[in-house]
């Protein structure tokens, strides 16, 4: 048995806590089943956002004639692009193993980890099958894996999960997405831009249902415009014949009691399936039992503010602890449990100002209170919107969009929504405002705004009158 003072379990977020503890003198081994780097690098989001700015570039030329511009698309190089991606995220896991592998403090163990006792992991398979590592601390950071709903005939027949979907080297003819989520909306737009016909079917009434209801309102009847949507509808049944998949779908009600109702079937067919409804924990392959670690009932790792498990020296991060399943959370926690851990003082995460954004056409942003959840909870609060073709680098663009802020009645920021172009690069500026500033609309309004760039729509939309909600009077 090989004993180290840190062990991680998963070479994604995980491995910056890996790296803070090398540096700190402390031997350390890393566990991983796949290829080095996390979901984020490998079936995530560096290959799915490379893929869609091709989608991105494809689109601004066929939008060209709007600009009186004549351009026409003569070729697209399609399996190109995908190998083209998919070989430079390759080529990022392997340089991040070799890294691993020449380290004089790192041991890597490839290979599928499971939990034989206290901080004592097992090699259940792979190239280090039967290794055992006892570790003084142990870190969870083993990521998710797409969830499959439960659909009657779904085992027998083919289909993708965004893993297998960006690796596809031909854009299918027709293509059927169950989820309405951001991994649907994103591949959506990837295939869609390349010429697939797509078929969108979700439970929830409005795509993206994580965002705030107005913007995810806006994104369904744009998509609506492009594809086949059908919010409102459960996929209940799935059968293949001669390479064709074929779901059946029924209305669904969605609601403290929501189920699939009685009502008009939908029969929806296509050459590929891609099943995008949600993300599920690996902590099930890791026997988290034996190591006296509790999940919730979902499956995730249940830890403190701190990110500490209920076992003693063992710590979580990332998806598998499901607080945000984004990336730029897994690292704030990764940056937090370095501090934690070698820290003589504990700091809870903050978890303040987590912003999102979903990569479609249009690009959706949001941080903060969504208004629906601020009017079950009774609050009051004033909202403004300002679209994006009030300005004049919105007009230039010919876009729809617009920003929608939330404040409370003394001017803090509650919350900031956004549709449309750079949504996630705009949005930043409120994120900075909400944790680092005063939080409240005078560090929007008081900043100096190049003109005319499109950051004014921002400015505008943290300006002038807002319309006071969940109280009486009119206006802020």
């Amino acid at each position: 048995m090989n004993e180290v003072d840190f062990l991680v379990v998963g070479s994604g977020s995980g491995l910056d806590v890996a790296n803070a503890a090398a540096n700190r003198g402390r031997s350390v081994a890393v566990v991983e089943k796949g290829p080095l780097g996390g979901t984020c690098l490998n079936r995530g989001c560096i290959p799915s956002k490379m893929l869609l700015y091709h989608a991105d570039v494809l689109e601004t030329v066929e939008r060209a004639s709007e600009f009186h511009i004549d351009a026409e698309v003569r070729d697209v190089e399609f399996s190109q692009i995908v190998r083209e991606v998919n070989e430079e995220v390759e080529s990022d896991a392997g340089s991040i193993r070799r890294g691993l592998r020449s380290s004089s403090q790192h041991d890597l163990y490839e290979g599928e980890g499971r939990f034989v006792e206290e901080r004592t992991v097992e090699i259940v398979s792979g190239e280090d099958d039967g290794a055992q590592i006892r570790a003084e601390t142990v870190l969870i950071a083993a990521g998710t894996r797409p969830s499959i709903p439960d659909i009657d005939g779904i085992d027998e027949v083919d289909y993708l999960t965004s893993t297998e979907a960006l690796r596809l080297e031909r854009p299918p003819d027709h293509l059927v997405i169950v989820g309405g989520g951001y991994i649907a909306a994103e591949l959506g737009h990837f295939f869609g831009t390349f010429g697939s016909d797509v078929t969108i079917i979700g439970r929830r009434p409005n795509l993206l249902p994580e965002a705030d209801e107005e913007v995810a309102e806006a994104f369904t009847e744009r998509y609506a415009d492009r594809f086949t949507v059908r919010t409102g509808y459960a996929a209940t049944a799935a059968s293949q014949t001669d390479g064709r998949v074929t779901i059946e779908a029924h209305p669904y009600e969605y609601g403290d009691d929501g189920g699939v109702l009685d009502g008009e079937t939908v029969n929806v067919t296509g050459d590929e399936l891609l099943v995008a409804a949600g993300r599920t924990p690996n902590s099930d392959t890791l026997d988290p039992d034996a190591a006296g670690v509790d999940t919730d009932e979902r499956g995730f790792i249940e830890t403190d503010e701190y990110l500490r498990t209920t076992a003693e020296g063992v710590w979580a991060l990332g998806d598998i602890v499901g607080e945000y399943l984004l990336k730029h959370s897994a690292n704030h926690e990764a940056q937090a449990v370095a501090r934690n851990l070698f820290a003589d003082d504990l700091q809870p995460v903050d978890y303040t100002a987590m912003p999102f954004a979903v990569f479609a056409s249009p690009e959706v942003a949001g941080v903060g209170a969504h208004e629906a959840d601020l009017k079950e909870a009774g609050r009051e609060y004033a909202t403004r919107t300002y679209q994006y073709d009030q300005t004049a680098r919105g007009s230039a663009m010919k876009v729809d969009g617009f920003v929608k802020v939330i404040i409370d009645l003394d001017g803090e920021i509650l919350g900031c929504h956004i549709i449309g172009p750079e949504a996630s690069d705009l949005i930043q500026e409120v994120v900075v405002a909400m944790k680092a500033g005063s939080g409240t609309v005078q560090d929007i309004r008081q900043s100096v705004h190049i003109h005319p760039a499109l950051s004014e729509v921002v400015q505008r939309a943290f300006s002038g009158q807002f319309s006071r909600r969940g109280g009486s009077g009119h206006s802020h």
